[in-house]
């Protein structure tokens, strides 16, 4: 059984892995810190295998624009954004990838399967290309494993948002050197060669720049602010990372 405050999160037959419960406890804690707040109704029903109820899901957004609003970025420190992170605001990169696939299904231990995906990871790191195609033949549950794991010249556009973030913007060539996870699974990834993309004046991007700025901002505020919950929370079956100092007043 997991908790958060007295309140059930998660049961044994789930089967859940650990992302995935911290997930569920840090949306209760939302969820929770809005009714204190009186955004959300006290009767408000508890999550249902991790699902809140709509109610909850606008509360909380309503929640975190009260609470994490932060300044909003100049033109200075837009353009020293921009020029800091040029790659991430390039146009038409595009990357030559191979990948291995671990398919997370229904019934699967994802602690085992990430522990095999890294194993063959190391080992794929220390080896050339032909081991790579041999491994994908053998491991990937994409139909691509039948080619070595090729699917050829990707853009940012051809992938699955979270896939293509550990993608592009970046200079490895080669097997990347950590897992890369998808709503898929888990990936083992290599880049066989990049293109780099055209970077547009910063006047074309100036709003883009901004809106990555605020999300910045946000992620690093959301992530103190559950901190802060999590250090004054009752919790049972699931670890959060908790805050020395308290952000919430």
């Amino acid at each position: 059984m997991v908790y958060v405050n007295d309140i059930e999160i998660a049961t044994p037959s789930e089967a859940l892995d650990d992302e995935a419960l911290r997930q569920r406890a840090c949306t209760e804690l939302l969820r929770q810190r809005a009714q204190a707040l009186g955004l959300l109704a006290a009767d408000d029903p508890a999550p249902r295998e991790g699902a809140v109820s709509e109610a909850a899901s606008q509360a909380i957004e309503a929640l975190l624009a009260a609470e994490l609003a932060g300044p909003e970025p100049d033109e200075a420190a837009c353009r020293r954004h921009y020029e800091a992170n040029a790659r991430h605001y390039a146009q038409g990169e595009r990357v030559q990838v191979r990948h291995i696939l671990f398919a997370v299904t229904p019934g699967v231990d994802v602690g085992l399967l990430r522990q095999r995906a890294e194993q063959h990871l190391i080992a794929l790191r220390a080896s050339d290309a032909t081991a790579f195609t041999a491994a994908a033949q053998q491991l990937s549950n994409c139909p691509s494993g039948a080619d070595g794991g090729r699917l050829g010249w990707l853009a940012a556009e051809d992938c699955a948002p979270e896939f293509a973030r550990e993608l592009f913007g970046r200079s490895e060539i080669g097997v990347l050197p950590r897992l890369l996870h998808s709503r898929f699974g888990l990936h083992i990834a290599a880049i066989d060669a990049r293109e780099p993309g055209r970077l547009p004046a910063f006047e074309q991007v100036r709003e883009a720049v901004a809106q990555r700025m605020r999300q910045q901002h946000q992620l690093s505020a959301l992530r103190q602010y559950l901190q802060t919950l999590a250090a004054d929370a009752r919790l049972q079956g699931v670890a959060l990372q908790q805050a020395t100092s308290p952000l919430v007043q």
